[in-house]
Parts: structure tokens; C-alpha cells; sequence
């Protein structure tokens, strides 16, 4: 993969590249749409990573090329870029360029090009990647010394402020802070945060990923949507963020909102939350199969209250844990929803059989077949060579 890099960059822009540097995308094991609401998450780092190899430049060009993206090469100047003025794929790396200078840094310029397996319109943040391989490959080469927390916050920036999502900070934090063989719980207030053993297969366990291959259309609205109704469900119970609602007085909670959409809102992020610590007592106890039962309550919660998943999704969801397979412990869809990815967690014996039912279902619904992978615990961004 690095040899591949380093040749393919030679060939783009005609010289020796000063370093290879990877970032992870990532799944998400509970804790959805939790981050903007400054609650907790639970992710882990794919092996999928993107890859990015540069070089740098002295006249403050910033050229950008992608061997898995269309429109080839991009060439920007650093001292021209502002808030949504690059469209496509090369928004997220000029974005992470534009938050660095706003930062107080100094770039120089730079030949990027970039690789990634990460599956685009998955739900499995291959945006997130682009942003923190950029960022921490920007930071060794210019001497910032960033720490993987600060990468983070400023690709975060880059994707709020210069691309115009609206996301939280669990993708950037996900695939910079991530440790291999673990799972990340993240308290997203403060980036306090612990990496929780998570070796699914010593205890004959698989996490199975199933993309749908899917995203509907509305999908970057709703989002924006849902962020919207939180806040103002945080604004009538006079709280900051709807973390600060206690899950004991839920009840109490809800009875005080008028309208019933921001009401299940509420409902989700408060309730979600619980999950996230009752997954994370589990796991603690050394009782991974347990948390199966969580995960997909949490779809139900999803798909009712949060209304963000989607027919694909729902079928993943009903085929795995619907009573006839044998050796499944749980599932729901992960990511921001509209299409994208579900989970199955399921016991190591049963992971063929749980795929193959999962494809003929797509099959007799008339979908095209689904991406089914394992996740496997994976590092963070790392500097692979130079």
C-alpha cells in the first residue's frame, strides 16, 4: 500500500514524496447522534483507511489529487480559500487547510495525493478520514506537534464552518484517537475519554457491518433537521444541551414539550445516552453477549423517535434479530441514518449463515445486495512512512 502511494504520487506530480499517512474510518458501536448534544459515544476504528501522500510546496498552492474520486486534480490557494467556496471530495482537505491558518498555523503549501478503501455513503465517515489525514499529515510536516485530540476539533471546524455539515466531534475523534483491539468511550463535552477492550473474536463473537448501499436523497437536511430540534428541545427545558437532562426525570421532562416531534427528539438523546453507559457497564463486567439487547433497542429508538433510518436499514435490522437465526445478539442501523450502515452482532458460528440471510432478504425485496464485512477494532491516524 505505501510502495502503491509513493509511485502514484511520483507519477501525479512528478517528485519524491516526504511522507505516507493514514486515517481510519470508523463504526459507530452505540451513541448516535449523541455528539452535537454533547453526550456520549461509543466508536471503533475500521481497518478501511484513506491515505494520503505529500509533499510539501513553497509557493502556498495547495494541489489535491484522489485516485477514487472523480474531477482528478484540484489546485487551490491557500490565501483564497473561504466557507464553501471548494465543491466535492476536495471541500474536506482544502476545509482542514483553511481551519489550520485560521488556527494561528502557518502552511507553506503542498501535493497531496489521496487513496482510500473506506466506503463512500456508508455511514462509516470516510469525511472524517480525509479531514484527520490531512490535519495530522499538515502537522508533521509544518512541525505543529498537534496532539490527535486538537486534529480532531480542527477537522471538525473544517467540516461546521468550510463544508457546512452540521456533524458532532465522534468521526474526527473516532478516527484520530481510536486504538487498535479497542473500543472508544467518549464523553463528548469535555474528550475525556477511555479505550475499552474490545477483542470481539477471543470471545467468539463477530461485529458484522452490512452497507446498504444506500443514502437518500434528503439525508444531509434532515440531519441539519434533527440537530435544530434538539436544540430547541434544550431551549424549553432550559438546559445547554439536552445532556444535562437527567434519565431519571425523563418522564418529567417530556411532559413539559408541546410538540410531539421535538418531544420523541428528547426522548432518543436522553435514552440513548443510558444505553451508551449501560453498554459500557457491560463491557466493563466482562459481558460482552449483553449488550446485544441494547443495540437494538437503540435501532427501535432510531427509527421511532429519531426517524432516521430507512427501509434498507430497517430490513437489515428485522432479518437478523426477527426469531429465526439462531446465534445473533443484536443490531441497528450506525451513522447518521437515511441509508448507510447497520451493525449485527452475532456469535462467531453464526456469522455466514446471519450474511447469507441478510442477502436473500435484499434479494426478495428487490434491493441490490448489501456489503457485508467485519469490524475489527483498528489504530487511529498514524504517519506510515517518511
Amino acid at each position: 500500500m505505501t510502495g502503491a502511494a509513493v509511485e502514484a504520487h511520483q507519477e501525479t506530480f512528478g517528485g519524491a514524496p516526504e511522507g505516507v499517512w493514514a486515517a481510519p474510518g470508523r463504526v459507530n458501536l452505540i451513541g448516535e447522534h449523541t455528539d452535537y448534544n454533547e453526550g456520549f459515544v461509543m466508536p471503533l476504528a475500521l481497518p478501511h483507511t484513506t491515505t494520503a501522500t505529500v509533499s510539501r510546496r513553497a509557493d502556498r498552492l495547495l494541489r489535491l489529487h484522489s485516485r477514487d474520486m472523480p474531477g482528478g486534480q484540484v489546485e487551490l490557494r491557500l490565501d483564497e480559500l473561504r466557507p464553501r467556496s471548494v465543491a466535492g471530495w476536495a471541500a474536506y482537505p482544502a476545509g482542514v487547510a483553511w481551519a489550520l491558518q485560521q488556527a494561528g498555523h502557518e502552511l507553506t503549501g503542498a501535493d497531496v495525493s489521496f487513496s482510500s478503501n473506506v466506503p463512500v455513503g456508508a455511514g462509516l465517515s470516510s469525511s472524517a478520514a480525509l479531514e484527520v489525514v490531512t490535519a495530522l499529515a499538515f502537522s508533521d510536516l509544518q512541525g505543529l506537534g498537534l496532539p490527535a485530540e486538537r486534529l480532531a476539533r480542527l477537522s471538525q471546524v473544517a467540516e461546521n464552518d468550510f463544508v457546512g455539515m452540521p456533524c458532532g466531534i465522534l468521526d474526527q475523534m473516532a478516527s484520530a484517537c481510536c486504538d487498535a483491539g479497542h473500543v472508544l468511550y467518549l464523553d463528548t463535552r469535555d474528550l475525556h475519554r477511555r479505550q475499552v477492550p474490545f477483542a470481539m473474536a477471543l470471545e467468539g463473537l463477530r461485529l458484522l457491518v452490512v452497507d446498504t448501499r444506500v443514502k437518500h436523497s434528503h439525508a444531509d437536511g434532515a440531519y441539519a433537521e434533527r440537530r435544530a430540534q434538539c436544540e430547541a428541545g434544550a431551549r424549553a427545558l432550559g438546559v445547554g444541551y439536552l445532556r444535562d437532562v437527567p434519565f431519571e426525570g425523563l418522564d418529567e421532562a417530556l411532559a413539559r414539550l408541546g410538540d410531539p416531534v421535538v418531544r420523541r427528539r428528547v426522548r432518543h438523546i436522553v435514552t440513548e445516552n443510558r444505553r451508551v453507559e449501560r453498554v459500557i457497564e457491560l463491557l466493563d463486567a466482562g459481558r460482552a453477549r449483553e449488550i446485544g439487547p441494547i443495540l437494538t433497542e437503540g435501532h427501535a429508538s432510531l427509527r421511532d423517535d429519531f426517524e432516521v433510518s430507512c427501509p434498507e436499514l430497517d430490513l437489515v435490522v428485522a432479518t437478523a434479530t426477527g426469531g429465526g437465526l439462531a446465534g445473533v445478539l443484536g443490531a441497528r442501523m450506525t451513522g447518521g441514518g437515511f441509508g448507510g450502515s447497520a451493525i449485527v452482532l452475532v456469535e462467531e458460528s453464526a456469522a455466514e449463515t446471519v450474511g447469507k440471510a441478510i442477502g436473500d432478504a435484499f434479494a426478495a425485496a428487490g434491493h441490490a445486495a448489501p456489503r457485508i464485512f467485519e469490524a475489527i477494532p483498528s489504530a487511529g491516524a498514524q504517519r506510515l512512512a517518511g
